[in-house]
């Protein structure tokens, strides 16, 4: 009796290790009896189906999963033929019709001629496959031409100008510019207006996708390079003879940074796994959106592939710095949306152009936009965007304003003198300097902006408003 109880013991203990086991290993593991219900289905596999234990055990697998006109289920082919498959890619939905794509390998478990159970080793590549589909999607919707960036700012204006040289040759090129510049909308203007135009334009944020995926996704592999390794071109075969953008390439480990500089210098790739390499033709074209120096210093850039990607460099300046592209761009953005919620808002009022030209617009152009989406959208009967329409960071600036205006006119009228009067004293200095400044040097509003420390930008916005 003694030893029952032991032994009971004993394989107690060894079916929780077994179920530890099962749930610290990271590839999915589904198991279903001969009757297709589920009778194991470990944590991994519940991360990769964004499901419970609950909604799948003890169920059937058919009535749980749904698969696509032209594929079935795996395991139920396997429970029924009794035929092993390895490296089988499926694409399936789970019981919220989530898509989910995955690698198996799939096995029956046969005990006296029969099959008893069939068993599935799953690796998610959902992700991946998404990557794959927006690259193809980004080559067919490659749309942005130079004639759509809008700007009329001098320093802007010479960064088009530099761009639209660069559709000559088949340089590198590294686009500088912080997030919501308009970086990408270059690097297509840059595709479309070269002799590229009609090769594919394929796309790849660098920070988007975890490292064990992204030199796969670059380079490609090989069926049999490792465990669930099929045959799949990288970005550079799919792009090859036209052009790749890589958006954020810092992102890239050390080790890939040094991958990707053998091929731009040899203009060959090798897959994962593979022993031959590919020779490409592809133009590079790399966008970061820090100081190019800080990461060197860093090290978060290798030197040798930041001068191998920097045979062109753009640097676009952020829109704080060139607040006079502010109303054009408002105004297509106005126009944009018109046609898409059917609306005919005419401008935007005085009181909210102040607020639009005060705001420093962390985001860029990109919050320009968004802004005046989200302004339309309050629009009723008005045939202008007003304050009242702006988000509640713009209202309660406002807010403070007025605020402070009444408090101005309830203080003694002394002080509003005094208020006034060095206010308008220190405008007359400041335009009295600038004059002065430009008259020395001049009119260069390059050295004179150096001059008064300011941006060139920050100094055609005063040149602006002093109407000098």
């Amino acid at each position: 009796m003694g030893n029952d109880v032991m032994d009971l013991q004993a394989l107690k203990h060894r079916n929780k290790l077994y179920e530890q086991l099962l749930d610290e290993v990271n590839v999915g593991i589904h198991v279903i009896n001969n009757q297709g219900k589920t009778i194991i289905y470990n944590k991994k596999m519940m991360e990769i189906e964004s499901m419970e234990a609950a909604d799948v055990l003890d169920k059937d697998v058919l009535e749980v999963f749904s698969f696509k006109e032209n594929q079935h289920s795996t395991l139920v082919h396997t429970l029924t033929t009794g035929k092993e498959t390895r490296g089988i890619k499926q694409t399936y939905f789970n019981n919220i019709g989530k898509e989910i794509t995955t690698i198996n390998d799939t096995f029956p478990i046969i005990k006296d001629g029969k099959i008893t159970e069939a068993v599935e080793i799953a690796k998610d590549i959902t992700q991946l496959e998404q990557v794959i589909k927006e690259n193809v999607l980004q080559r067919k919707n490659t749309k942005f031409t130079f004639d759509q960036i809008i700007g009329d700012s001098e320093e802007f204006a010479t960064v088009i100008e530099d761009a639209k040289l660069a559709t000559r040759t088949t340089s590198s090129v590294l686009i500088v510019g912080e997030t919501g510049t308009g970086k990408e909308l270059f690097a297509q203007s840059i595709h479309n207006g070269s002799a590229r135009s009609s090769a594919p334009f394929v796309a790849q944020n660098c920070a988007a996708i975890p490292e064990s995926l992204m030199e796969s996704l670059l380079f490609g592999t090989k069926k049999g390079a490792f465990t669930d390794a099929i045959d799949s071109p990288g970005l550079f075969e799919q792009a090859n003879g036209g052009t790749l953008l890589l958006d954020e390439i810092n992102s890239l480990d050390a080790s890939l940074q040094a991958k990707l500089l053998r091929v731009l210098q040899e203009r060959t790739v090798r897959r994962i796994g593979d022993t031959k390499d590919k020779k490409v033709d592809v133009r590079i074209i790399a966008t970061i959106n820090e100081d190019p120096a800080d990461m060197i210093m860093e090290n978060r850039i290798r030197k040798d592939l930041f001068y191998r990607l920097s045979v062109v460099t753009l640097f676009i300046p952020p829109l704080r710095e060139r607040k006079i592209d502010i109303m054009p761009l408002t105004t297509e953005f106005i126009h944009k949306y018109n046609t898409l919620f059917q609306m005919n808002i005419k401008n935007v009022s005085e009181e909210a152009k102040e607020l639009l030209y005060e705001h420093d617009w962390p985001g860029n152009v990109r919050e320009l936009e968004h802004t005046i989406e989200g302004a339309m959208n309050l629009v009723v009967e008005e045939k202008e965007i007003q304050v009242h329409h702006l988000p509640t960071r713009f209202r309660n600036h406002n807010k403070y304003k007025r605020d402070n205006d009444r408090n101005s006119k309830d203080s003694p009228p002394i002080n509003d003198f005094h208020s006034r009067k060095l206010r308008v004293r220190m405008e007359q200095l400041e335009k009295e300097y600038i004059k002065r400044t430009l008259l020395e040097n001049n009119y260069n509003i390059t050295q004179a902006a150096k001059i008064l420390g300011i941006s060139r930008q920050s100094l055609q916005y005063r040149i602006k408003k002093f109407n000098i």
